[in-house]
């Protein structure tokens, strides 16, 4: 159980990092809250039943795993195609 927290504190501690960088400090709680929060809630909380739906349609237990490599692909595109480089910018605004 201890491991499964280092492994979530290794990812969201430069995914929060990173997050506050990326929007001015009048618009951050809701531009933060709002997609992490969707993204969190309906492609994770739908991992589950769209795994299983997937392994059971094709009958290969392992068929369903292209589900979170799809989203993760599809994040990494989007990230590397629209999110912008915050170094030396004045993030206090």
């Amino acid at each position: 159980m201890w491991l499964l927290i280092v492994y979530l504190a290794m990812v969201y501690g430069p995914m929060a990092a990173f997050m506050v960088e990326l929007f001015p400090a009048r618009i951050r709680y809701t531009s933060l809250s709002l997609p992490f929060h969707l993204g969190s809630g309906w492609f994770g909380g739908m991992l589950p039943f769209v795994v299983s739906a997937m392994a059971v349609e094709s009958g290969n237990v392992y068929f369903g795993l292209w589900y979170p490599i799809v989203i993760a692909g599809v994040s990494l595109v989007v990230g590397v195609l629209f999110v912008p480089e915050t170094f030396r910018r004045d993030v206090s605004q």
